[in-house]
């Protein structure tokens, strides 16, 4: 049966540590993971056909990629790819995911002028169909090796790029350790070797580095007695508190430690009529109450940090931080500093 959109894409499920292969068995595999937004491409299987670009949850975005659409010219018909989207801002030199969220909500008379500045880039991890034939009933070892000879056969350069897999636990654990230190690599995701493609199934794992920071708690949300998140900022150079993001629901021995130490808000705090987002790029808000700015807390978050320094995705809270103060956290813009002391 020939595929076509929606195609539910397979999934993974989060993990702390890269999981060892097993003793006996086919094994896993381990492959970079990117940060973008995930897209399948299929190819015409007929005449007439044209080529068709799908978002997770199935919009389809050919008006937002142009280039990649041209840039499939150079594919075989009948092909399904799945992988990742990504953005190359040419004047930073660098992948942006904001250049990215920009890309993807263009329209046909916009998109081209972002096309020259915000590049996209296609890192493809896996083939779903060749030929018209569809693959998912194969073993990854298999779609992997369809895949390799498919870039090697047609001589793919960008935006076509193959996602880097390993099998070897230890190259892995360096991917995690060093490879995120780059921007648009955010961690590891590891795959069964024997395992089919299961749409819409958490059948691999994704690993995402995280390091150990600190953030000034500005407000809260609950009652001071019973904080339920925390909403965290940094100074920036010009002294004011800028708001970097929010933590997951404390835990409640975390809630009964930050409340120990909270202060309501005197006048003039420095967020005083501010709204916050429920989430990265939400507009929905959150019922805050505002506390004096002084607490420090520990916070453990990923490598996803827009270029203004707000974390995108929620922060965990570890512990305050007694021995130090609002002066002596990092600057706004830093992103996710490992703590020295």
């Amino acid at each position: 049966m020939v595929l076509r959109p929606p195609v539910a894409p397979m999934l993974a499920q989060a993990a702390e540590t890269i999981p060892t292969p097993p003793r006996s068995g086919p094994g896993l595999a381990y492959e970079q993971k990117f940060d973008g937004h995930r897209l399948l491409v299929f190819t015409p299987t007929g005449p007439g056909g044209r080529v068709l670009l799908q978002t997770r949850r199935g919009a389809l975005l050919q008006e937002a990629f142009p280039d990649l659409v041209a840039a499939a010219s150079r594919l075989p018909d009948g092909l399904v790819l799945d992988g990742e989207v990504l953005a190359w801002d040419v004047e930073a030199e660098a992948l942006s995911f904001e250049g990215l969220q920009r890309r993807a909500a263009a329209r046909a008379r916009t998109a081209p002028a972002l096309v020259t500045r915000l590049p996209a880039l296609y890192v493809a991890f896996d083939v779903l169909q060749q030929g018209g034939v569809e693959t998912l009933t194969l073993p990854y070892r298999e779609r992997r090796r369809r895949l390799e000879v498919l870039f090697a056969a047609h001589a793919l350069t960008s935006p076509w790029t193959l996602c880097p897999m390993t099998t070897d636990h230890a190259t892995a654990t360096q991917w995690l350790d060093t490879w995120t230190e780059v921007a648009g690599i955010e961690g590891v995701l590891a795959k069964p070797m024997g395992a089919r493609y299961l749409q819409g199934h958490r059948g691999w794992i994704k690993i995402k580095r995280r390091d150990t920071t600190e953030a000034v708690i500005g407000a809260i949300t609950g009652t001071l007695t019973r904080p339920r998140l925390l909403v965290l900022g940094r100074h920036d150079h010009d002294g004011r508190l800028r708001a970097v993001g929010r933590t997951v629901t404390l835990r409640p021995e975390q809630a009964r430690q930050v409340a120990e130490h909270l202060a309501p808000a005197g006048s003039g705090h420095p967020w005083d009529g501010v709204r916050f987002a429920a989430a990265w790029g939400s507009r929905d808000t959150l019922d805050t109450t505002l506390v004096h700015p002084t607490l420090v807390a520990e916070i453990s978050a990923d490598r996803a940090v827009d270029r203004g320094g707000v974390f995108r995705h929620p922060l965990r809270f570890k512990r305050l931080r007694a021995d130090m103060g609002a002066a002596d956290v990092a600057r706004f813009g830093a992103g996710p500093t490992p703590m020295i002391g």
